[in-house]
């Protein structure tokens, strides 16, 4: 009885306490430090509340509702230098930046390790940023090849499609790694198991290089990942886009088609992403056979923001088969092999078809299909001058292998999580 009793109280609490939130509105102008020029098209964002605004042509913004309380606000514009600062709101606030044009920026906010958004000279942990522009503008066959740029961070790879994360020497179950806000639950005990996770639906990556395991369990031995995905637009704007990404050496193309949007508050995200590569190349073999892949990756963000907080839903599918490099050689040729069936029906060695190399969306024996279906529910209610956060998360894990020519294609091993 005292159980439930609790229980009521507690709703009977939440209840009154969004009631009783005092709603406050934020306006200001942004100009340029120097001429006085109003900014146009400047983001003002406050990452715990998952909300923000973007300038008009006389460089004024409004953010509406926002809670009582202390937090942090980052404004930022191309070419020049990000404002970030603690604000405490009590009632309407007017809230005006000079900016300063510049080729760098400060340290941005950051959000791990911690339980609301921080700035990184004040953040107790060792903390590596890369954003989505630095990994645009670098070379990468995936995601943990591009973050592997970051000091400290390096990588097991087999083949383009397969790589794992290692910080400072440790990897596989030592390396945490959060996407989306929760823990990607994938199978990362073997060389051949790569990161589920689609790299053109990441926005920025955090690396924690140390043990982390009072915050994320014992398996944070070496660190934490994560990435993050996109911030919500701004009430009132909607945007698209399409990025194309083609590599020469193994005729990857990239695919992404991306939509956003937010109305009255109510937002939404959608990213599909193609990506297929052909068999690559390297200066000893040339193509080096069975390493070509494919993915197809669907991901859809839905938010509402309120006065009483915010509820997003995440719902992502990850899709990629792949070749697996057995490295097997003729003995005369030195050329790469692959499986056939002979007179017998058995599986034997011959030299590998050349005229395969190019060929896309080709799976000789063996080769692999792993799935990854997540689904996030994140919510923030904000209860007097503090906040209720629940998040819940479900995944499923599917990774099927083929290896064996005498079955056809036919999955021999199957690993379900």
């Amino acid at each position: 009885m005292k159980i439930h009793y609790a229980l009521a109280y507690m709703i009977l609490f939440l209840t009154c306490s969004s009631k009783l939130l005092a709603q406050n509105d934020i306006t200001g102008k942004i100009k340029d430090n120097q001429t006085g020029n109003a900014l146009q098209s400047v983001s003002v964002y406050f990452p715990d509340l998952k909300i923000g605004a973007v300038t008009n042509k006389q460089g004024e913004y409004i953010l509406k509702n926002i809670p009582k309380g202390a937090y942090l606000v980052e404004v930022s514009s191309i070419g020049y230098q990000s404002v970030i600062k603690k604000v405490e709101i009590s009632g309407s606030l007017r809230l005006d930046f000079l900016l300063s044009s510049t080729s760098f920026k400060l340290n941005e906010i950051i959000m791990t390790g911690v339980l609301k958004a921080t700035m990184q000279r004040e953040n107790p942990f060792p903390v590596s940023r890369l954003e989505k522009t630095d990994m645009l503008q670098n070379t990468s066959s995936n995601i943990i090849d591009a973050i592997s740029t970051i000091p400290g961070v390096s990588q097991i790879t087999v083949g383009g499609a397969i790589s794992k994360p290692v910080i400072r020497g440790l990897g596989y179950n030592r390396v945490v790694v959060m996407n989306d806000g929760v823990r990607q639950e994938g199978q990362q005990w073997f060389d051949e198991f790569g990161i589920e996770i689609d790299e053109n639906s990441i926005n920025k990556v955090e690396v924690l290089k140390g043990p982390a395991s009072l915050s994320y369990g014992s398996d944070a031995m070496a660190g934490v990942i994560n990435f993050l995905q996109p911030p919500s637009l701004p009430e009132g704007i909607s945007r698209g886009s399409l990025l194309t990404n083609y590599q020469t050496n193994n005729g990857m193309v990239n695919i992404a088609l991306n939509i956003a949007g937010n109305k009255k508050g109510f937002t939404w995200d959608l990213l599909y992403t193609n990506l297929m590569a052909h068999n690559y190349k390297n200066k000893y073999d040339g193509y080096v056979w069975n390493s070509g892949y494919g993915e197809n990756n669907l991901k859809g963000i839905f938010g509402i923001h309120k006065k009483w907080g915010y509820s997003n839903l995440t719902l992502s599918m990850f899709n990629l088969k792949l070749g697996i490099i057995e490295g097997a050689r003729d003995g005369t040729t030195g050329q790469f092999e692959s499986h056939y069936l002979d007179i017998n029906g058995d599986d034997s060695l011959g030299i590998a078809p050349p005229g395969k190399n190019t060929a896309y969306n080709y799976y000789p024996i063996i080769h692999q299909h792993v799935r990854h279906y997540k689904a996030v529910l994140d919510n923030s209610f904000f209860v007097g001058t503090g906040r209720l956060n629940v998040r819940f998360g479900l995944q499923e894990n599917y990774r099927q292998e083929a290896n064996d020519i005498t079955k056809g294609d036919i999955f021999n091993n199957y690993f379900f999580l």
